[in-house]
């Protein structure tokens, strides 16, 4: 009897590992699926560039708006903005950000998109998205700059 529940047992606990085994797989392929939906090219001139977004419900809206193409305005010598054709949720969102080079972020009382391309400290309502890969001195440059953003498939 002894015998029959062992095997009972060593039967199931295969059988067990197996379904634990196949859901981890599942949710590993999904996990790399929404990291490589988080991902942009920026093309800026002859420049091709990626950055990584972080999820949240405001870079999630901001996704739904793209392909979007943006002249990018230089703003005090730090950044570069532009106007995005609606405001995004910043449900959840914390209220403010501490901004340095490279970040992707969206300035809520503007609605505005902005790249910094010189760190530039603390602001309420300034939104992270993502972070540039590489790449920030095609934004480091006098002037305005007219970059393409789409989502990487």
């Amino acid at each position: 009897m002894h015998r029959k529940i062992a095997a009972f047992l060593a039967v199931m606990f295969v059988w067990m590992s197996s379904i634990a085994t196949i859901s981890q797989a599942q949710t590993m392929k999904s996990a790399k699926e929404q990291a490589d939906s988080m991902k942009i090219r920026l093309k800026v001139g002859d420049k091709v560039l990626t950055a990584t977004l972080i999820d949240s419900a405001t870079t999630r809206d901001f996704i739904s708006l793209l392909p979007l193409t943006l002249t990018l305005k230089d703003y005090a010598g730090t950044e570069k903005i532009s106007d995005l054709p609606k405001r995004l949720s910043t449900e959840g969102a914390p209220s403010g950000n501490d901004s340095s080079v490279g970040d992707i972020t969206y300035y809520a009382p503007w609605g505005n998109m902005a790249i910094f391309y010189r760190d530039f400290g603390y602001s309420s309502g300034l939104v992270l998205l993502g972070k540039l890969d590489s790449g920030i001195e095609a934004f480091n440059v006098p002037g305005s700059v007219k970059v393409t953003v789409e989502l990487i498939k």
